[in-house]
Order: C-alpha cells, then structure tokens, then sequence
C-alpha cells in the first residue's frame, strides 16, 4: 500500500482573552517584586503580554519565572505544548528541572531512626515529611520532590541524633524549628532563591541539629564545603 508521507496538519492555535493576559500580567508583577526581572525586561515582557493574540505567545513570557508555575502548566495544557514529566521549556529552548508529580499528589512520608540512620529519598509529589531520631539521623534527598512553585516541609522531632538532608539548587530554606542547646546547619552553597521550591523546616530538636547541604551531585567544592 502507498504510504502518506504528508506531514500533520499544524495545532490549532488558541486565541487569548483578556483574563489570560491579564494573569501572564500578574506573574510579571510578582516576579519583579521578587526582584527576577529589570525594568527592561518587565517593560518588554508587559508588552508582549498586552499584545499577544495567542495562548503559545503568552508562555514564553513566564517559564523561567517560579511565580508562574501553575499558570504555565495551564496554558501548555490548553496548547498541548506539555513536556515530559519533570521538565519544562525555558525562554532559550533548553530544559531546565521541574516537579516530577503535582505537590501533594503523594501521601505524606514518616521516618524513624533509633541509634541507626538510613538514606531516605522522598518521593515526587511529596508535601509533607515527619521524621523521629533518637541517637540517630538518616539521609534525606529531596532531589526529586522539590521543583518551581514546589513547598515542602520536613519536620523532625530529634534528640541528641540529626539528619543529612540534601536538596538540589535553588531551593530557598525556611528554617522554623526549635532547638534546645541544637540548631541546624545550612550550607551556603545549598541556599536558593526559592526558584526550584521551598523547603520548610519544622519539629523540635534537644542536643541536636540537621545538616542541609546541596546533594552530591550539584555539590560545589568551595571552601568549607564537605564532601
């Protein structure tokens, strides 16, 4: 039989309405509060927004922006412009990390370590961890939870024991915890601008205390850094 070598006919375009350019607005907005964008690029990108008559011309104008997270995964729905699991496409065409599931898609994740510690990887999807440590600690990798617009908390209830956890970059670290002779250690190099998600730290710790440090993989060997 003959084959139809023809190419596929092109997507339909949708066009915008007023309601989706006024969003993309708002992402903007956001993000220059943030301080992601100069006034050129907001003048230039504010344009653009007001102008366009398509949805697919409207997301180039927030992907790399973490504030428009939701909004983009919407309009690459609404487009069929959706990636593959995990990543997203950047302003310049290449692929940048994502969330790997939607938060809190997964069940919340519990640990404990008693005189032992184990490697615990959280799983894509995961919004809450709870984790309980006597005269021990494990090492949590947050690699695959964390993403833009991703929030996660980890709460740990320790004595004497503390956690290695390890987060990828651009996670911003909000630490909430109370600490009785113990405090936390974050690392310079593991401290975001909340670009890839937000990691909250909660619970309670006595004689203890957690180190957060970029994962393996992302470490950089500065000065005072641990391998």
């Amino acid at each position: 039989m003959p084959h139809d070598d023809s190419p596929p006919p092109p997507a339909r375009r949708i066009r915008a309405s007023d309601k989706d350019r006024d969003a993309v607005l708002g992402v903007i907005t956001e993000a220059v509060s943030s301080g992601r964008l100069d006034p050129n690029e907001t003048a230039e990108r504010q344009d653009e927004a007001i102008s366009a008559k398509f949805l697919d011309e409207l997301i180039p104008l927030i992907e790399d922006l973490p504030e428009g997270h939701e909004l983009l995964r919407a309009l690459q729905r609404q487009t069929g412009q959706g990636g593959a699991p995990g990543t997203a496409v950047t302003r310049s065409g290449s692929n940048v990390p994502g969330p790997l599931a939607d938060p809190g898609s997964a069940s919340p994740m519990n640990s404990v370590a008693v005189l032992s510690g184990r490697e615990v990887d959280v799983p894509p999807g995961t919004a809450a961890v709870t984790t309980y440590a006597l005269m021990g600690g494990d090492d949590i990798d947050l690699c695959d939870v964390m993403g833009p617009g991703v929030t996660v908390e980890l709460a740990s209830y320790a004595m004497w024991a503390g956690h290695n956890i390890f987060v990828p970059p651009g996670v911003r670290i909000r630490d909430e915890t109370i600490n009785i002779m113990a405090g936390n250690e974050i690392r310079a190099s593991a401290k975001g601008d909340g670009s890839n998600g937000i990691l909250v730290l909660k619970g309670f710790s006595l004689m203890a205390g957690h180190d957060v440090r970029l994962a393996k993989g992302y470490r950089a060997k500065d000065q005072g850094q641990l391998e």
